[in-house]
C-alpha cells in the first residue's frame, strides 16, 4: 500500500525502532520511481530533508546529558597557611559528584565516626545532594577560587531512568560504609556510573582498590571524553594553594 508524505511521517513517529531502515528504504523507492522527472527529484529531496529532521528530533528526545563534577585536592602553600584552611585528604583528596539535573548533584560523604576499615553494618556514610552552584565551595573556599573540572556525558533516556532509580535508592538507604580502606566519593561515583554502563562494573572491594581517590576516576573519564568527544570544562585554582595535578 502506497503512503502519502503525511502518512509516512505519522508512521515513522510511531515506529522509532525502524526509523533508519524505513527512511532509507523510502528514499530509494522514491528516487527510482521519479528518476526521470526533475520536478519529482526536487520533491524527493525535500522529503528526504524532512525525514532526516524528524530522525534527528526523535533521537534527541531519547537522549540527555549528565555531568561529573571534580573538585581537585589541595593544601595551602607555606606562606599562606595562616589564611588558607587545610582540606580533607590534602593534595590527594578533593571531591566528586554526579549532577543529575539542573538543581541536583549527588555525592558520597562521611557521616559520624571516620572508619579506617569499612564496617559491614554500622555505616558512617550518607549519599547526599547539593545545589550545583554550591558544590565547588563545599570545602569553604569560594567556587571561583578553586580548581575544578566538569565532564559532560551524553546518555540515553533509559540510562537516565536507571540513574534516577539508583540515586533515589542510595539516598534512602546508603549501601556501604565510608572508610579509608573502603568506598569513598571517587569509588562511589564510579559505582553509580558503572551501573549505567559508562564504566566497567566491578564489585565494591575491587572498585575502591582501583579508585582510591578522585583523580583515578577523573583520568578514566578524561580518557573516554577525549575518545568520544565529550565536553570538558576546567578552571584553575587560586595561587595561594598547591593544587593536585592531572
Amino acid at each position: 500500500m502506497k503512503r502519502t508524505i503525511t502518512e509516512t511521517v505519522r508512521f515513522l513517529l510511531q515506529k522509532k525502532s525502524d526509523l533508519v531502515i524505513l527512511l532509507f528504504g523510502h528514499m530509494a523507492k522514491r528516487q527510482n520511481r521519479f528518476e526521470n522527472s526533475s520536478l519529482m527529484k526536487h520533491r524527493s529531496t525535500i522529503l528526504i530533508l524532512v525525514l532526516c529532521c524528524i530522525t534527528f528530533a526523535l533521537f534527541a528526545q531519547d537522549s540527555t546529558t549528565i555531568k561529573v563534577l571534580f573538585l581537585y585536592g589541595s593544601k595551602p602553600k607555606k606562606e599562606f597557611k595562616d589564611v588558607e584552611s587545610e582540606w580533607f585528604g590534602g593534595i590527594l583528596g578533593g571531591h566528586v559528584g554526579i549532577q543529575l539535573d539542573s538543581t541536583t548533584v549527588i555525592d558520597f560523604m562521611p557521616s559520624g565516626p571516620f572508619h579506617k576499615f569499612a564496617h559491614q553494618t554500622d555505616f558512617s556514610s550518607d549519599f547526599v545532594t547539593h545545589d550545583p552552584n554550591n558544590f565547588f565551595s563545599l570545602f569553604g573556599s569560594p567556587a571561583d577560587s578553586v580548581k575544578h573540572m566538569t565532564v559532560t556525558i551524553p546518555i540515553s533516556a533509559a540510562q537516565k531512568k536507571d540513574l534516577d532509580s539508583i540515586a533515589k535508592a542510595y539516598l534512602e538507604n546508603t549501601p556501604y560504609d565510608y572508610a579509608f580502606f573502603g568506598m569513598r566519593c571517587g569509588a562511589a561515583a564510579y559505582d553509580i556510573l558503572s551501573q549505567i554502563d559508562i564504566l566497567k562494573q566491578y564489585g565494591h572491594k575491587r572498585t575502591y582498590m582501583k579508585i582510591f581517590y578522585p583523580r583515578k576516576l577523573r583520568r578514566r573519564l578524561v580518557k573516554q571524553a577525549t575518545r568520544k568527544n565529550w565536553n570538558i570544562e576546567k578552571q584553575e585554582g587560586a595561587f595561594r594553594r598547591k593544587w593536585e595535578r592531572d
